[in-house]
């Protein structure tokens, strides 16, 4: 068992048997974990879709009995190596994305937190193909959805850059 938390990880594979994440029945519940480090975010390259390819917040998906803070805490732990404390909610967003035919192929409400590094070396984990500490204007100039580049401004400013 990890450091911190409720379940092994084999819980993970009976969860994801249950959700259906493209072209889901509901909104699924992602849970976003903002780590800033002297004036530095941690992000990750995601390796499946959505995003594959594309530098993003370290999160994922609620597990069932999680807090949303230990879902948080988690995903940072999955995605970037790092162990955390999920402290400040910095915002919750919607992620609506349509095939074209108008059917909805993700529908996602994101909730991101402020996180604290407690221990740990970044690296990139789990659904991650890299992990790397960005400057406020290294994150400024990835393309980022204008709800995502807002709540990394948002974590950096709150950390005094």
């Amino acid at each position: 068992m990890r450091p911190g938390f409720a379940r092994p990880f084999s819980f993970r594979a009976n969860v994801y048997l249950s959700m259906q994440r493209e072209y889901p029945t509901c909104p699924l519940v992602g849970i976003g974990a903002l780590v800033v480090e002297n004036g530095k975010v941690a992000l990750i390259r995601r390796g499946k879709a959505p995003l594959q390819g594309e530098w993003s917040i370290p999160g994922g998906m609620l597990e069932l009995g999680e807090t949303l803070r230990q879902g948080a805490e988690r995903e940072a732990f999955e995605e970037t190596g790092l162990i955390v404390r999920a402290t400040e909610l910095l915002g919750v967003f919607d992620r609506v994305i349509p095939d074209s035919d108008g059917k909805i192929v993700y529908h996602y409400v994101l909730i991101d937190f402020l996180c604290e590094r407690v221990s740990g070396e970044l690296r990139a984990g789990a659904d991650a193909a890299d992990a790397k500490w960005f400057t406020p204007d290294e994150a400024a100039s990835l393309p980022l959805a204008e709800d995502t580049a807002g709540v990394i401004r948002a974590a950096l400013a709150k950390c005094g850059r």
